[in-house]
């Protein structure tokens, strides 16, 4: 394996969309900040009641899990060892890349104002010529073209059943492997997904959160890789 691409998907990290923007709620999260509505991210921590009608509502406003998985990824041995490429497929169909380099903040307060600046900015630090974070141009098939996995692999529960260390000594066989994982608190992937996927794979026999299947998935390879 030449390198792992760790494809954080359909995560619920945007900003308030412009719908939502004269909303009680968000008006009032926005006046707090001292920023305006649409440059704040959505969050259903703050906005439930302005999320009641949203489209796909269970699947949006979570950019906790989406900071879980990073601090996860980014810490992992693999991350160090040079090994893992991460990158973030939001909801409303952004790719965001990140730097394996990145320290991002262990406060979620800070994190979200970091995800506010990137969204806003579309870099980290702004007119960075070497971002930390930045949106790349294209959507979902143009991140597939420029990455040329050689083998897409989907975790969800609808796959067949494989433990987490026999998906790794496969995974670990590809010279450029993809693993997608769902970002999101409830719902099922797009069905895009289902299509560009080789293989779906569900590591238990019920539903996990991302950050365990993240932890789980990446724990297991580096066993297979023997990082130590």
């Amino acid at each position: 394996m030449e390198r792992l691409c760790l494809l954080l998907a359909e995560a619920g990290l945007e900003l308030v969309p412009r719908s939502l923007w004269g909303h009680p709620a968000v008006k009032a999260s926005a006046k707090r900040r001292s920023k305006r509505p649409g440059e704040i991210l959505l969050d259903v921590s703050l906005h439930r009641f302005a999320m009641s009608r949203l489209r796909d509502r269970e699947k949006r406003g979570r950019p906790d899990i989406a900071h879980f998985c990073l601090l996860l990824a980014l810490s992992s041995l693999i991350n160090r060892a040079g090994l893992l490429d991460v990158r973030i497929h939001t909801y409303p169909g952004k790719v965001i890349g990140v730097s394996p380099h990145v320290r991002l903040p262990r406060n979620y307060n800070r994190f979200t104002g970091l995800m506010e600046q990137l969204l806003v900015e579309g870099r980290v630090p702004p007119r960075s010529e070497e971002p930390l974070l930045w949106i790349e141009e294209g959507d979902l098939a143009k991140l597939l073209e420029s990455l040329k996995p050689s083998k897409v692999y989907l975790l969800s529960e609808k796959g067949g059943l494989k433990p987490s260390s026999t998906l790794a000594y496969e995974v670990i066989e590809e010279r450029r492997p993809l693993v997608i994982v769902g970002c999101f608190q409830a719902g099922d992937f797009s069905e895009l997904f289902y299509e560009i996927a080789d293989e779906v794979v569900a590591i238990a026999r019920i539903s996990l959160d991302a950050w365990i299947v993240t932890a789980k998935v990446l724990s297991s390879i580096e066993d297979a890789l023997g990082l130590m």
